[in-house]
């Protein structure tokens, strides 16, 4: 996902305001990072904060009315969370 915000350094812009550009773009990308890192301690948790991140992601990219490409940038999510509970579910008792 990060790759998404290589175009905010391009243009006529200044170094400082390219940086700039590239953090803000890369916000999701942290948060998901965040997400991760829950994930490995609290798998249920983090199962459902990938969910979550699906479902805002669907909003923020209007992907229920009619941006259909969108959902292959944020598919993986849902998939991600579902494998996180599952794993939890099923390993929970070793």
């Amino acid at each position: 996902m990060m790759m998404f915000s290589l175009d905010s350094i391009g243009g006529n812009g200044s170094p400082g305001k390219k940086i700039i550009g590239l953090l803000i773009h890369n916000i999701p990308v942290f948060i998901l990072i965040i997400i991760l890192a829950i994930s490995w301690k609290h798998e249920f948790v983090g199962g459902i904060f990938f969910i979550l991140a699906f479902i805002a992601g669907c909003i923020f990219f209007d992907s229920f009315s009619g941006n259909p490409g969108s959902l292959v940038v944020i598919a993986p999510f849902f998939v991600t969370g579902i494998l996180f509970i599952l794993h939890h579910i099923l390993y929970r008792n070793t």
